[in-house]
């Protein structure tokens, strides 16, 4: 494989993984390459955004290797976090929230499973509109991270604790992951369309 076109592989299963991150060994055995060729692609990568005119850095955390913006650009994304957003959250945000709020503590990858779909880019809208927080880390290998809603969410949606959310019907553990999504989503949306906007 040429070294062009296994960087970009590397750099999209990065990518992809978020905040989960990455070890070489995962990257060599979903790519099937070697460890070796692996490590050299990932000095490759951290080289080049080393450079001023990358907006993005290869950052290590014990074995894991993660995608993450600048330190020295973070007066922009403080502005891009305080600007104004849409008064509505997308149906996939909205999913993906009744998810994390009736199963919480929760992975992206348990919210994926349920809803059938990548729910990296909803999950990060929560993050960034603080109506979700990391709430620790998951048992086993990989010790993915486990998201449960705020403060903010219960005053979002008009509520003063988690328990105030609509019940789910009856038998839903028994649907499969595809009508259980559907469940959640229909039995939040009631909340969210009557709750208020925030402030």
């Amino acid at each position: 494989m040429e070294t062009n076109e296994l960087q970009a592989i590397v750099e999209g299963l990065l990518f992809a993984a978020g905040d989960e991150g990455m070890t070489t060994k995962q990257l060599a055995e979903i790519i099937e390459e070697d460890p070796k060729a692996i490590e050299e692609i990932l000095q490759q990568l951290k080289e080049d955004y080393d450079q001023s005119s990358r907006g993005i850095s290869l950052m290590q955390s014990k074995a894991f290797f993660h995608l993450t913006t600048k330190p020295e650009h973070s007066a922009y994304f403080q502005r891009l976090k305080d600007a104004p957003h849409s008064s509505r959250l997308s149906q996939a945000a909205l999913e993906a929230l009744a998810i994390i709020a009736y199963q919480q503590p929760i992975t992206r990858t348990e919210v994926e499973e349920i809803r059938g779909v990548k729910s990296e880019r909803p999950i990060q809208t929560l993050i960034n509109r603080s109506l979700i927080e990391e709430r620790g880390r998951k048992e086993g290998s990989g010790r993915a991270i486990l998201y449960g809603t705020t403060t903010d969410f219960l005053t979002y949606f008009g509520l003063t604790s988690i328990e105030e959310l609509p019940p789910l019907p009856e038998g839903a553990e028994q649907l499969d992951m595809e009508d259980e999504a559907d469940l959640f989503f229909e039995s939040f949306q009631e909340t969210f369309d009557d709750s208020s906007e925030p402030s």
